[in-house]
C-alpha cells in the first residue's frame, strides 16, 4: 500500500510510534494480559498512566500548582455549557470575541446560561481576521473574555493574546492546543477537544486556575462542576481512559520531539510552504488575511470552483486524503497539526502545481 497522507481536520493523524506503541500493547498492557481500556480506573496501574500523562503535559507547558489539569469528558462543545456555568451566574455579563464558526457556538451556548456581550466579531468580513484588541468592547465588570485562540473552520488563529487584567481570559484552543509554547499564566482556563493534536475524539483536556474552581452556579450538576472534577482528579465517573491513556502516548511523545518550542518551529514551516505555494499561484487563493492565517488549519478556493471535485478526485488518487472543506464553507482545507510530517506538505504542494499545469 502507497503511503497515505491524511490531512484531517478532526479526527486528526496521530503520530506512527504512539499508533505502534498502541498496537503492541492494545492486548496486553504491561504484562497483565488484558487491554487498558479493560482495566479499572482505579487500578494501580491506570493511575499510573493517568499521573504520567499529567505530569507530560505540565512539564510541556510549564504548568505551576496554580492550575487543575483535568481529562473529561464531552468534548470542547459541553465546555461551551461548562465555562458559564462554573465561572458566571444568570445575571453576570460576559465578553465573548467572534471569529468564525466555533466561537459563534459558543456564544450561542453562553446565551443560555447567562448575559453575553459580543466584544468584537469579524463576521461582516467573512471572519477573515481576528479584531484588533483596541477595537474590543469588554465589559469592566465581566466575569470573563472568551476567544478560540484558532477557528479550525475558517483558517483564523490568533497570534498574539490580549491583556484582560484581572478579568479571566478563557480559551477553546483545541485546535492549536500543545502545537506551540504559550504563557499558561495569562489564562484563567484553557479547554481542548484532543482530536487535534493530543490523541483521540472523546476526551477534553481542561487547565484551569483553582481559584476559579469554587465559584459555580447554585445548582450546577456534579458533572458539570470544575470542582467536583478537580477533588476527584479527574475520576468522578469512569473516565473515557483508552482516549486518556493514547493522549499519554502522544504527550511522551512531543517531549522526546524536544517539546513545544520543536513543534512551534515545525509547524511554521509546513504552514510557511503551503501558504507560499498558494501565494504565488494564480489558481489558488487564501480567504484570510495574512497576519491572522492559522498554522494549524489551512482553507483554500479554486478561481475556478468547478475544479475542485477533480482536485480532490487526483489527490486522493496521489494518497492525500481528507482536503475537502468543511461542509459549510466549503473549497479545500490542509489540517498541519503536529503529527503531519512536512514530507505530506510537499507532496501537497506537488500536487497542487501540478494540477495547476495541467488546467492551464
Amino acid at each position: 500500500m502507497s503511503k497515505i497522507f491524511n490531512f484531517s481536520a478532526g479526527p486528526s493523524s496521530l503520530p506512527p510510534s504512539v499508533m505502534e506503541r498502541a498496537q503492541e500493547e492494545f492486548r496486553d498492557y504491561g504484562g497483565l494480559g488484558v487491554s487498558v481500556m479493560e482495566i479499572s480506573h482505579r487500578s494501580r496501574e491506570f493511575i499510573e498512566i493517568a499521573e504520567r500523562a499529567e505530569a507530560d503535559l505540565r512539564a510541556l507547558l510549564d504548568l505551576n500548582d496554580e492550575y487543575y489539569v483535568l481529562f473529561m469528558h464531552g468534548g470542547a462543545s459541553m465546555q461551551f455549557a461548562m465555562v458559564p456555568m462554573n465561572l458566571a451566574h444568570i445575571s453576570d455579563t460576559v465578553d465573548y470575541v467572534d471569529t468564525g464558526s466555533w466561537s459563534t457556538k459558543a456564544i450561542t451556548e453562553a446565551k443560555l446560561l447567562t448575559r453575553v456581550n459580543v466584544a468584537a466579531t469579524s463576521r461582516d468580513d467573512d471572519y477573515d481576521h481576528v479584531p484588533h484588541f483596541r477595537d474590543w468592547r469588554l465589559t469592566k465588570s465581566a466575569r470573563y473574555v472568551h476567544i478560540t485562540s484558532n477557528e479550525t473552520i475558517g483558517g483564523v488563529q490568533f497570534h498574539e493574546f490580549p491583556d484582560t487584567g484581572k478579568v479571566p481570559l478563557v480559551a477553546d484552543m483545541s485546535s492549536d492546543f500543545l502545537s506551540r509554547p504559550i504563557e499558561v499564566h495569562r489564562f484563567g482556563l484553557i479547554y481542548a477537544g484532543a482530536q487535534k493534536n493530543v490523541g483521540p475524539a472523546g476526551l477534553c483536556i481542561v487547565v484551569v486556575r483553582k481559584d476559579l474552581c469554587r465559584k459555580e452556579r447554585e445548582h450546577t450538576p456534579s458533572l458539570l462542576s470544575y470542582r467536583v472534577h478537580a477533588q476527584h482528579e479527574s475520576m468522578f465517573n469512569t473516565p473515557p481512559t483508552y482516549n486518556w491513556y493514547l493522549a499519554g502516548l502522544v504527550l511522551g511523545w512531543l517531549k522526546r520531539e524536544g517539546g513545544l518550542q520543536a513543534m512551534e518551529v515545525r509547524n511554521r514551516r509546513k504552514a510557511e510552504k503551503l501558504y507560499a505555494a498558494i501565494d504565488r499561484s494564480d489558481l489558488y487563493h487564501s480567504p484570510v488575511q495574512r497576519p491572522h492565517r492559522s498554522v494549524m488549519n489551512v482553507p483554500f478556493t479554486l478561481l475556478e470552483p468547478e475544479l475542485e471535485d477533480r482536485f480532490l478526485e487526483i489527490a486522493k488518487a496521489r494518497g492525500l486524503v481528507n482536503l475537502k472543506g468543511h461542509r459549510s464553507v466549503g473549497g479545500i482545507r490542509a489540517s498541519l497539526y503536529n503529527a503531519i510530517e512536512e514530507e505530506a506538505v510537499d507532496a501537497l504542494i506537488e500536487h497542487m502545481e501540478s494540477f495547476e499545469k495541467t488546467t492551464r
